[in-house]
């Protein structure tokens, strides 16, 4: 069957649902284009966080989440899309092209469609209750799928990791570049981009696993308690843009598979900015056979919380060139 973009309201929505991917610091550093046959994604590379992401690893990362998220959309939606990823090698910043077909979408293409408009990083404390091992086996195998592997860490290997996050917390608030780019990114009020102040809770440095502190926290935690959550690594062979960019993907699939279980979920990647903390979770956590990509946090949210304000995401029109 020949390749035909659907129509213009059709592209729209699918656009509308692809902004809704996680980003590093919520920058959407994404463009999408319009051809006559096909989509285009590329790089803003304007929104490059240069003391967070100095390489622009996780820049590419976050466009393979909104890859995934946009081919999710337009299955959802009755369209099949065929990806070239890194199609032209004298144009880094296009990352992948799109073309699609009419395809009758299943109940799984729409379940897990439903699942973006529900995906939200919830930086809370999660509940006591464990996972099943089953959830953890469905979301890594879902995932897999996509040129990454996710490796679960089990409880002998999170002091390493947890060492790597306390040292590369340590640092950053001690580094005065960084933390004007975090005050510029996070904290924010009524932004369409930005961590805003309403979703991040105070820091935790005390938790087994600390995640990043970010500006202006003004969202309650829950008590603390035993939190059960439950930590995977989303990795891949090599590490140039091509497998940066098959690692969102894979990591948009996990966090939509845990969200269509009722999970709750965040992504975390404060050390794999740093080359040599990267490397020890190579080492330590991955047995030097993949490069770290994201590492993410799923969970339950404990009982009687209240539900998570919705995260902001610049408009169609923002994102698209043409």
């Amino acid at each position: 069957m020949a390749s035909a973009l659907p129509d213009d309201e059709t592209l729209e929505v699918a656009l509308g649902m692809a902004v809704r991917a996680p980003s590093v610091h919520n920058t959407q550093p994404w463009r999408w284009r319009v051809a006559a046959d096909r989509l285009e994604l590329y790089a803003d590379t304007d929104r490059h966080l240069p003391c967070t992401d100095p390489v622009q690893r996780a820049l590419v990362v976050s466009c393979g989440a909104a890859l995934h998220h946009m081919r999710v959309a337009l299955a959802g939606l009755g369209w099949a899309a065929t990806v070239t990823r890194t199609p032209d090698p004298d144009r880094p910043d296009l990352l992948a092209t799109i073309t699609t077909t009419p395809r009758q979408p299943t109940d799984a293409d729409i379940e897990l469609t439903a699942a973006i408009l529900l995906r939200q990083s919830d930086r809370r404390r999660f509940a006591s209750i464990d996972v099943p091992h089953g959830y953890i086996r469905t979301v890594s195998s879902r995932a897999n799928r996509f040129g990454a592997a996710v490796r679960h860490v089990p409880p002998v290997l999170r002091a390493r990791l947890a060492g790597s996050m306390r040292c590369a917390a340590d640092r950053h608030a001690e580094d005065p570049a960084y933390l004007r780019e975090l005050v510029a990114w996070s904290g924010r009020h009524g932004s369409p981009d930005g961590v805003p102040a309403r979703n991040t809770p105070p820091a935790r440095p005390g938790d087994e696993l600390p995640g990043r502190a970010f500006a202006d926290p003004a969202l309650a935690d829950a008590a603390a308690s035993t939190d059960a959550a439950e930590w995977l690594v989303v990795c891949t062979a090599g590490d140039d843009r091509r497998f940066q960019l098959s690692a969102g993907e894979a990591t948009s699939e996990l966090l939509l598979t845990a969200t269509d279980l009722g999970l709750s979920t965040c992504i975390q990647t404060e050390p794999l900015g740093m080359p040599d903390l990267r490397r020890d979770i190579r080492e330590a956590v991955l047995h030097d056979c993949a490069f770290p990509q994201t590492m993410v946090r799923i969970g339950w949210v404990p009982a009687n919380s209240p539900p998570l304000p919705t995260t902001p995401r610049r408009t169609v029109g923002d994102v698209l060139d043409g």
